[in-house]
């Protein structure tokens, strides 16, 4: 890595977001490697739109490239080595049944076939996003490799210890169905509102936790199904933990998402996990934890099931934790490293 300068590529600065998570603990891994970097952020203005936000973007980290060497974290067409976190686009709009000729949608798809096809080599965080990739755009499989997000385990606090966080949601022993992320119409908070009507436990409580701008739709949508005294929306936490340590089941029912890391998170903490077919984490899940689809409301006879079934449940919690110690950062960082340095 001596001949040519190494930069990580990232766009936004966000202090909330799995993407930046990701790069945080890389980044701390590298420096415990001895790899020297640079960090490249956007200098765009944050007031013009997406479309053309994204277009700069990629002008700026082009134009500017010179002699160094890209691994970049965002969609651009002058990568060397690219990681397709975001996943990709052009999948996504057949999800969404997108007007495929709106500004973001055009530029976002002319960068990312472009990058695609230019860069050395991509790396898909999930076989989902590599057979995405493919598909859309033909590139050949030999040209992706999948490596798996990581986290750093940590100690959880015990349920028991949390005495300020009951105090300040007034809770009791109810069981605790959790959600966490931002963007909530894609994960699909919508639906899980629904799912959440037919949960027949009680006295089972469902925590919402993220940032949304659209937060009172989804808080008109709860009182609408009747179900505002057992659902609790925070918005965005610092305190992420907490809520992890004292959840039973995470469930995370998005339309698209090309890994997640909080489901690795939520596996780290003990938590159940269910997500969707559509979530590239759910590979690393058993089957049996996968709806077919966000509105697959079958799955609520098993979280009905697991939560009459402490023994159960808590097997199912072990297991996770011990599944989720097989992703750590440092081997996510060295896999890394073992393909930057073949073309460096």
């Amino acid at each position: 890595m001596k001949n040519k300068e190494f930069c990580i590529v990232r766009a936004n600065k966000k202090e909330f977001g799995g993407a930046e998570i990701y790069m945080e603990r890389l980044c701390q891994e590298l420096g415990e490697l001895g790899v020297s970097y640079e960090i490249i952020h956007s200098c765009i203005p944050k007031w013009l739109a997406s479309s053309i936000r994204a277009f700069l973007f990629n002008l700026q980290m082009c134009y500017t490239k010179r002699n160094r060497f890209y691994f970049s974290l965002d969609r651009i067409s002058c990568a060397d080595v690219l990681r397709v976190g975001d996943g990709v686009h052009r999948h996504y709009m057949t999800i969404k049944q997108s007007f495929n000729f709106l500004p973001l949608n055009l530029v976002y798809c002319m960068i990312e076939k472009r990058g695609f096809e230019n860069a050395k080599h991509l790396i898909a965080i999930s076989n989902m996003v590599k057979q995405n990739i493919m598909e859309q755009y033909q590139i050949p499989s030999e040209k992706i490799s999948v490596i798996y997000n990581g986290i750093s385990p940590k100690e959880f606090p015990k349920k028991e210890e949390l005495v300020d966080f009951k105090q300040e949601f007034q809770l009791s022993d109810e069981p605790i169905l959790l959600y966490v992320g931002s963007g909530y119409k894609r994960k699909g908070v919508w639906e899980l509102l629904e799912l959440f009507t037919h949960i027949q436990h009680p006295s089972a409580k469902l925590f919402i936790v993220g940032k949304e701008k659209h937060l009172k739709h989804y808080v008109q949508y709860a009182k609408k199904l009747n179900i505002t005294s057992r659902v609790i929306f925070t918005g965005a936490r610092r305190d992420i933990d907490r809520f992890y340590a004292y959840a039973d089941i995470f469930i995370f029912p998005t339309h698209y998402e090309p890994f997640g890391n909080v489901i690795l998170e939520a596996m780290n903490a003990k938590c159940a996990v269910i997500t969707t077919k559509q979530c590239g984490g759910g590979e690393i899940l058993d089957p049996t934890f996968l709806m077919q689809s966000p509105k697959d409301y079958s799955v609520v006879t098993k979280i009905d099931d697991l939560l009459l079934n402490k023994e159960i449940l808590n097997k199912i919690k072990e297991n996770n934790y011990q599944r989720s110690l097989e992703f750590s950062i440092q081997k996510n960082a060295l896999a890394t490293l073992e393909i930057l340095k073949q073309y460096l």
